[in-house]
């Protein structure tokens, strides 16, 4: 049973990486607002993945909201006055249209996450 969480683990770890490189590849391939746009919806995925990483048994909804939910309080902290350096990892401009790839974002991850589900697993 230990072996088939790390297994679990790794799996969702490739996928993290692989995230972070579509992220960073993104720019070269498409610029402007598809580049910022799809740069959004990798960075719930990205949380989303965080999430499974910590808690491999999270149902797909519960991991979904919190990743959307650290997606959403990231950007209304941008609003906040936050220390420079701070502003390199948060963000330095609250942007409204982000919000909704945010959830373009949890709601893929949702789906995602739902249709390649081990049949025989707890549903959510």
């Amino acid at each position: 049973m230990v072996a088939r969480g790390w297994a679990v683990r790794f799996r969702i770890l490739a996928l993290v990486a692989a995230t972070v490189v579509a992220g960073l590849g993104l720019p070269a391939l498409t610029g402007g607002a598809v580049a910022d746009a799809l740069g959004d919806a990798l960075y719930t995925t990205l949380l989303y993945l965080l999430v499974l990483l910590a808690v491999p048994r999270a149902r797909p909804l519960a991991a979904a909201g919190l990743a959307l939910g650290l997606s959403f309080a990231v950007e209304f902290l941008q609003l906040a006055r936050i220390p420079p350096v701070l502003r390199i990892v948060l963000g330095s401009t609250f942007n409204a249209p982000d919000l909704l790839w945010y959830a373009v974002g949890a709601a893929s991850c949702l789906l995602v996450h739902r249709r390649f589900r081990r049949p025989g697993t707890v549903r959510g």
